[in-house]
């Protein structure tokens, strides 16, 4: 998350939040916080089709991303009953949303096993059926006598 958006839900300013985090600095390493790079900051406001490149959408310098971790710990800097509560909020949708994850890739992971299954079972169906097609249609073999009775008449007759 966005330290504006993260500042928004805390109920308070932009620049509140991160004079908070740069005193607690050591309470964010980079797995739960980092600042995008210029060149990405540039990208992203690239992509927003309404701004203003003059206005620079109001920032001055590139914003502070979070981590679910990271998000966590503002609870701990920001010391208020908002926070704490909206704390709870995100942490409980961070779980929710893995939650998701974990099922979705549980149902991928039984497509994948039902997949393999039936290719199994049409390997298994193709080689019957290609058994009792050999069976039906024998091959013909023109050179071999018949078997059975001859008349021993027919036999000199030839």
């Amino acid at each position: 998350m966005l330290d504006s958006d993260l500042a928004f839900l805390y109920g308070v300013q932009t620049r509140v939040l991160i004079q908070a985090i740069k005193r607690n600095k050591d309470r964010f390493p980079s797995d739960f916080m980092f600042q995008i790079t210029k060149k990405e900051f540039e990208n992203w406001r690239s992509q927003i089709v309404m701004s203003n490149p003059g206005a620079k959408m109001g920032l001055r310098r590139p914003p502070y991303v979070f981590t679910e971790h990271g998000v966590a710990m503002l609870s701990s800097v920001l010391k208020s009953k908002k926070a704490v509560q909206v704390n709870i909020l995100i942490v409980r949708a961070f779980i929710k949303l893995r939650e998701l994850l974990a099922t979705h890739k549980d149902l991928i992971l039984e497509i994948d096993k039902i997949k393999r299954e039936q290719k199994n079972q049409n390997q298994k169906i193709n080689s019957v059926i290609n058994i009792i097609s050999q069976m039906l249609n024998p091959p013909v073999n023109e050179n071999k006598e018949p078997i059975g009775f001859k008349d021993r008449e027919e036999k000199k007759k030839k």
